[in-house]
């Protein structure tokens, strides 16, 4: 185990990871495999040898009702002979007369059918019933796939271990109508939205449009990474609001329920997984070398030489200044194109300016290179990479055992994991243990217990580079080529840029800092059922939850370029302590064998508290050197300490109704009444209502169409509610400590400074539940046996009473309140489609495809009115109040973009016309909309000008899932997925690079394009571009892109080889993620990855997995 183990992360040490042993070991069991199969080929050529002499065998396959199966698939077992049944689902093939043939079919049980003697056989396939009764998990209770009235979507993690998934938005990403968010960093993950934005109102931390997660049953409150993917058994999606309604209050942004798995019955099984994963930065944006650094300099001064030239009419560089002297700033190695000599050039200067100093200090002085340690490191040509020590390429390790197994009385899955994790930036690493024991046991037949237990250890913070694009964020890519990593003692600089300018230096900064950051998490399942008579069964499930927050850090007083009095020791503790608990009284009964009856009726409750204490401690004196040990010695008046606790309880009631009859018709009804402590006192509760209806088509008498196998229609209506709030006591009035004190003057004269409290929320005992009306219509469909299977779903929700902030009249002394306003509608479509393409004895290939598009629209927001004039001010009508302030507009979606439009940059032949708004070629030009309000022909900006351009969150998205399955035991999947129709605004075409004088105090730069009277493009502006007066320049970019995210393959070593090493299983597999991704927007790549804006990672992953 320790070959594992990477060494601790500093710059110049080395991993400890042994491939050379590895790669020899993977070797000698794939040559094992070879030897293997050379004997396999040579006892198939002694069969051939018999298959010469054997009889013609023919025969008829047909379904359950007679029909012909054509495809079907015949094997002669214990052989690789086969053939395929033509369209009348007839066959031919040569077999010894006392073989045993195998007939395999999509949807169908195989079936072995003894020869006994004969040539001719006609065989009758029946429907697989363990894909007929495949199991659905809904929300207190499971459910057949064909009783759904809903829409549900399914995941199986075993379908996806080959890609090696280290979270579970890795296994979700693809779903229909279900976003998953990229996350670059070493933890992974990403944020999860179902069937678009419902709400405007979206705090930080709160996840008030994030989907319900259910784990086991139960309400999960944790985050996801605490969940290892190996662990889980199924995820079943919830989207419409019939599938939802039972979780009311909490499910308007949809469900996601997680099942974790179990054991089966037989003897233990032992399976180990390991995998190893490089991490490489795969996109962001490049910073200039050394000499593009040089390059660009020379151009931006050249740049301010441009100007018309008066005799020509052109415009022309050095014309503005530096006149006539044209190569002033290039390298003076490289005059020959302008036809000029190093003397020639040298006296564009006075003598005295340049006599004693050699071309290139004469060069770099030009080029504004500052004078000292700049300068004299671009005279001696000594350079560092930057960009090179931000980023590295990660190692990832990730080791999971689990044990499992079942008897008639006990079932239980017992699983430990250990992730080590490195990002691409240096510094970002995560590591977490976790570990899962579920049991449960039937003491007698009516009564059985379980347990399910789940632990975590985790770092959550970091100390990384900073990557911040903001001229004012510590990025030492920024710094310029020409700048110290170390001093001349060999040790890490703490001014790279000098005395003058400072710089940045990561390396040295993280000397000075120790962290220790994280969770420790258990989240716990006890369960208890109880079967009664005719049908009846009562449990009662509790999910205590405990979670601690550590947070120790410290910054050491040796680092010279912080002041004492702002740095210290950071010390935070935080405890977490949740419980839930429902009981569930389910019926389940049918009569006549036509009627299916299941009742379901839950009661639960739930509890949240939470402490959290944190000490600022500063200034520590006499000295710092017990690091974050030590807070005694904090002078009191730098530091600081400060608490938060939170207290919320919520209650329901909830009863569900199924009634299927001849499984052709179904009826799902469910009502939900909920309570929450963070609504106001006057509305507390809410009562949440559901229907859905269900027709199997296919099941009917007159439904004779051959070639559809399945066709189910499902509609649906019921309403949400959603309680995730940033604060549990928005509704009540808030006292506060403000930082400031008030003076008071006393009995004798004197000033008295006091700390005192203010109120700084006004209380809203009418803050009520938000609610979300959905409607659903959707068909399940399936074509050729269910060869072809799919579903479509068409959807409405509108989602009203939001939760918002409404602005107050200045003279109650509150700026606002908390209350129930607005409309947010969402329309969409969902479409799935699998299918098996082909399938032989030796291959096999299978695609799934889904498409989803929604369309959000704010229909209301609060209520204030304005009047319509026409053009000659007359008043013709009414509309309700835009607010610009936060962007949102009525009928438009919550993420539309409102901003002026970049129509392209001033030519050279534009200089005049540029002129006129005080701007030169090379700017961009803003359209001018509105010009009833210009003054001389002079366009005046301001917000008649501006446009709607689309919107920041993508309508659109879709995936395609290839899965390849190859003479059995290599397995290759390629998946890839698109968000398309959303743009985005973004300032970087501008080439402002002297924001808070970086590019005067020889700061690099990011690698832009620009404009240049050689270069005349018109989707970039020149170096330091300037817009007109009173306009935004932010130009909008289409961030549409589709990127090929997996490809996996795997090979499983032959069963008759690892049966002899005592296995049940081996398998070796390797895949790429982020394999290539490519934008609708060409010009995007100089801002890094399309879907994250920046950053992103590819990763390259070899793991195995043995089962014992």
């Amino acid at each position: 185990m320790t070959k594992f183990i990477r060494m601790k992360k500093v710059p110049d040490c080395v991993s400890g990871f042994d491939l050379k042993k590895k790669l020899t070991l993977f070797c000698a069991l794939v040559s094992l495999s070879q030897v293997h199969a050379y004997t396999i080929s040579f006892e198939s050529a002694t069969g051939l040898e018999k298959v010469q002499q054997q009889k013609s065998i023919s025969g008829q396959i047909n379904d359950e009702n007679g029909m012909p199966l054509p495809g079907a698939t015949v094997l002669i077992k214990g052989t690789k002979i086969s053939t395929i049944t033509d369209f009348d689902g007839k066959f031919t093939l040569k077999a010894d007369e006392n073989s045993v043939l195998i007939v395999s079919y999509i949807g169908y049980a195989n079936k072995e059918v003894a020869l006994n003697g004969k040539t001719t056989i006609n065989v009758k396939m029946q429907n697989d019933a363990a894909s007929l009764e495949e199991v659905v998990v809904v929300g207190y209770g499971k459910m057949k796939k064909t009783d759904l009235t809903g829409s549900v979507v399914q995941v199986k993690p075993d379908n996806l271990a080959n890609q090696n998934p280290q979270t579970v938005q890795d296994v979700l990403r693809g779903v229909p109508g279900l976003k998953v968010g990229y996350s670059s960093d070493a933890k992974g993950g990403g944020s999860l939205q179902v069937r678009g934005q419902t709400s405007v109102y979206n705090p930080n931390g709160a996840g008030h449009n994030s989907p319900l997660i259910i784990l086991d049953g139960m309400q999960f409150y944790g985050e996801l990474s605490e969940i290892n993917p190996g662990d889980i058994g199924q995820i079943d999606i919830l989207k419409d609001a019939s599938a939802t309604a039972v979780y009311g209050s909490k499910a308007a942004a949809g469900v996601i329920i997680i099942t974790t798995k179990k054991g089966k019955n037989g003897k233990p099984v032992i399976s180990v997984t390991s995998n190893m994963t490089v991490n490489t930065k795969s996109a962001y944006r490049d910073v200039y070398s050394p000499e593009g650094y040089l390059k660009y300099r020379e151009d931006w001064e050249t740049a301010k030489t441009y100007g018309v030239n008066t005799a020509s009419g052109q415009y022309e560089p050095y014309i503005a200044s530096q006149v006539g002297q044209v190569g002033y700033f290039s390298n003076p190695n490289d005059l020959g194109k302008y036809g000029i000599t190093q003397a020639q050039w040298l006296a564009y200067q006075p003598s005295g300016l340049t006599q004693g100093k050699s071309l290139a200090e004469v060069w770099g002085l030009r080029l504004g290179l500052q004078n000292g340690l700049i300068l004299n490191n671009f005279i001696a040509g000594k350079t560092h990479d930057w960009y090179k020590g931000t980023f590295r390429t990660g190692l990832n390790q990730d080791y999971n055992v689990n044990i499992s197994g079942a008897s008639d009385k006990v079932n239980y899955y017992l699983s430990v994991g250990y992730l080590d994790s490195e990002g691409a930036i240096q510094g970002n690493d995560y590591s977490a243990v976790r570990a899962n024991m579920k049991v449960n046991g039937h003491v007698t037949d009516w009564l059985e217990f379980g347990a399910n237990v789940n632990f975590q250890d985790r770092t959550d913070g970091d100390i990384t580079v900073g990557t911040g694009t903001n001229y004012y964020d510590a990025n030492m890519m920024r710094n310029s080529p020409y700048a110290n990593f170390r001093d001349a003692n060999g040790d890490y600089e703490r001014q790279p840029m000098g005395p003058t300018i400072g710089g940045y230096n990561y390396y040295y900064d993280r000397q000075f800092m120790e962290l220790e950051r994280g969770y420790t998490v258990l989240n716990t399942i006890f369960n208890a059922k109880v079967t009664l008579p005719l049908g009846i069964t009562y449990s009662l499930n509790v999910s205590p939850r405990y979670q601690f927050y550590y947070n120790r850090f410290f910054q050491s007083t040796g680092n010279k370029n912080l002041n004492a009095a702002n740095i210290g020791v950071d010390r935070d503790n935080g405890k977490n302590f949740d419980w839930n608990m429902n009981n569930t009284l389910a019926w389940d009964h049918t009569f006549n064998e036509k009627h299916h009856i299941v009742a379901t009726f839950v009661q639960e409750v739930e509890e949240r508290r939470s402490w959290f204490d944190e000490i600022n401690a500063r200034n520590i004196q006499p000295s710092d050197a017990l690091g974050f040990h030590n807070t005694a010695n904090a002078t009191r008046a730098n530091s600081s300490f400060s608490t938060a606790d939170t207290h919320q309880t919520a209650d329901a009631l909830m009863a569900r109704l199924f009634y299927s009859f001849d499984n052709r018709y179904m009826i799902t009804a469910t009502v939900r009444r909920d309570g929450y402590s963070a609504f106001g006192t006057n509305n507390p509760y809410a009562t949440f209502p559901s229907v859905a209806l269900g027709w199997n088509l296919s099941k009917e008498s007159w439904f004779n169409w051959d070639a559809m196998s399945t066709a189910k229609l499902r509609v649906s209506y019921g309403k949400n509610g959603n309680r995730s709030l940033a604060d549990p006591y928005v509704f009540l009035a808030n006292l506060r400590s403000p930082e400031s004190t008030m003076g008071y003057i006393d009995s004798s004269g004197n000033l008295v400074d006091m700390k005192y409290l203010e109120i700084d929320r006004m209380a809203n005992p009418n803050l009520q539940w938000e609610k979300t009306a959905a409607t659903n219509i959707g068909l399940d469909f399936g074509f050729l046996n269910d060869r072809l299977t799919g579903t479509v779903d068409v959807y409405k929700s509108v989602t009203h009473d939001m939760i918002m902030s409404q602005r107050l009249p200045t003279f109650t002394g509150f700026e606002s309140i908390v209350t129930n306003l607005g409309e947010v509608e969402n329309r969409g479509v969902e479409l799935s489609l699998s299918s098996v393409n082909m399938k032989q004895p030796n291959f096999e290939w299978r695609t799934s495809a889904a498409f989803s598009y929604n369309k959000n629209k704010i229909n209301k927001l609060y209520g204030s009115m304005e009047t319509i004039l026409d053009a000659n001010g007359n008043v013709i009508g009414q509309k309700e109040l835009d607010d610009k302030t936060n962007g949102w507009f009525i009928g438009k979606a919550i993420s539309e973009i409102w901003n002026y439009r970049v129509a392209g940059i001033w030519q050279k032949d534009e200089a005049a016309a540029a002129a006129v708004v005080s701007q030169r070629p090379g700017d961009p030009k803003i359209a001018n909309n509105y010009t009833a309000d210009d003054v001389n022909g002079k366009p005046v900006y301001n917000d008649k000008d501006k446009e709607f351009l689309g919107q920041t969150d993508p309508p659109i998205n879709w995936s395609l899932r290839n899965e390849f399955t190859i003479y059995k035991n290599w397995d290759l999947a390629i998946n890839m997925y698109s968000y398309m129709g959303h743009k985005s605004l973004n300032g970087n075409y501008m080439n402002q690079y002297n924001a808070g004088s970086l590019y005067t105090n020889n700061y690099n730069s990011f690698v832009n394009p620009y404009w240049t009277i050689d270069n005349p493009t018109n989707d970039w502006a020149r170096l330091d571009a300037r817009g007109p007066a009173g306009a935004g320049t932010d130009k909008l970019y289409n961030r549409g892109f589709i990127r090929l995210d997996q490809i996996s393959i795997a090979y499983k070593f032959p069963k008759e080889l690892i049966k002899r090493l005592n296995m049940n299983n081996v398998k070796v597999y390797a895949s790429v993620r982020n394999v290539a991704t490519w934008s609708v927007d060409k010009n995007w790549k100089y801002f890094g990855d399309p879907e994250t804006g920046g950053l992103a990672t590819r990763m390259f992953n070899l793991g195995f997995n043995l089962t014992l």
